[in-house]
């Protein structure tokens, strides 16, 4: 009977799909993931030995967590405790969905969305209404005031994955302060966007501010993720819900170090800022791409019916983007993550060589 019901459930599971990780694809021009290369290499080298001579592996990290956050705190300017952390913001929005959504919850999202979000609201049978960006890779306010009043749950990527939009500030805090349910603003992109809403945690005990130190401080690769919201939440987040050692010893000295490095990350967001530009304008010299705007590390553009072409060729010269296909009215959508200057340029040259 036991027998019966585990691969029933077992076959339930593999039907869900799950997130799709990026193709890995040995020696290429990594852009297709958003990760930040414009820290140098040395700067986690630096800190991940310092971080190990920090560490003693043997030993539980107890009291370090805490540490981590009051280094969070001192970085943001909020209190220790309006804050947690995570194995990654992915981690922290899974014990969020698991423990406050259900069948009976809806949640209100854009389409699309950070697939991962997605795919965890399937894996829950949460319910998601969706509302799809316009043909320029814009969203409407008007059309989320007026489907939240249905909605108990409300999640917005600021700015988006994968289309790099973000509601003017004021439209999205008009949004938040007239929704009664739960607000998860997702900023994993947010240092390169043009504002955040994590100071509005301190009037609004129903929002969640969701960030990461894997793409501005380039972290992807340690997993350290955190959020800000009343002091109410986040203590039932931090005793019940989360795990007891969230994150690794080496982990947690490694996010200490590097933000006490913060200048020297604030000066790779103002680079990819500007090469983000450089790309955009370059992009759009192209009659065969429609470019769209971007406030995040990475740009969306329809190469419409030539996309397999484009995509080919560059994985052909050695150069890895990310091929989303249809989203919306676009049919043929790629996306490039802001590299360095010389990988950027790289991308650009590939490009002119094959439609110049």
């Amino acid at each position: 009977m036991s027998q019966t019901w585990l691969e029933k459930r077992i076959k339930d599971l593999s039907l869900a799909g799950g997130y799709k990780k990026p193709e890995l694809i040995q020696d290429s021009l990594k852009l297709d993931s958003n990760e930040n290369y414009v820290i140098p290499k040395q700067f986690q080298q630096d800190i991940l030995s310092t971080a190990r001579k920090n560490s003693d592996v043997r030993e539980y990290p107890l009291g370090r967590v805490e540490k981590l956050i009051q280094s969070i705190s001192n970085f943001i300017g909020l209190p220790s405790n309006m804050i947690g952390v995570g194995n990654g913001s992915d981690q922290i929005l899974d014990l969020i969905l698991s423990n406050f959504a259900s069948k009976k919850t809806k949640i209100l999202t854009s389409k699309p969305t950070f697939g991962f979000f997605e795919e965890r609201c399937k894996l829950y049978s949460i319910p998601v209404m969706t509302i799809p960006f316009s043909q320029t890779m814009d969203l409407d306010v008007d059309d989320f005031l007026q489907q939240s009043k249905s909605a108990d749950i409300l999640y917005l990527d600021s700015p988006n994955n994968p289309t790099g939009f973000q509601f003017p500030k004021d439209d999205l805090t008009k949004l938040v302060r007239s929704f009664d349910g739960l607000v998860i603003i997702d900023e994993a992109y947010g240092e390169f966007g043009e504002y955040s809403l994590s100071n509005m945690t301190k009037s609004q005990d129903n929002l969640v501010v969701v960030q990461t130190l894997s793409k501005s401080f380039g972290l992807a690769g340690l997993r350290l993720g955190y959020f800000i919201a009343s002091k109410k939440f986040t203590s039932v987040f931090n005793q019940v819900l989360q795990y007891p050692y969230p994150l690794s010893s080496v982990t947690i000295e490694s996010g200490i170090l590097a933000l006490e490095k913060s200048e020297q990350v604030r000066d790779a967001v103002n680079t990819i800022k500007k090469e983000r530009t450089r790309i955009i304008e370059n992009l759009k010299k192209y009659d065969s791409f429609e470019v769209f705007d971007s406030k995040a590390n990475f740009v969306l553009f329809d190469a419409k019916g030539y996309y397999h072409r484009v995509y080919s060729a560059l994985l052909e010269q050695g150069i890895s983007i990310r091929k989303l296909g249809k989203i919306g009215d676009h049919e043929g959508c790629l996306r490039v993550t802001v590299g360095t200057k010389e990988m950027n340029s790289k991308f650009l040259l590939a490009i002119r060589d094959l439609l110049g």
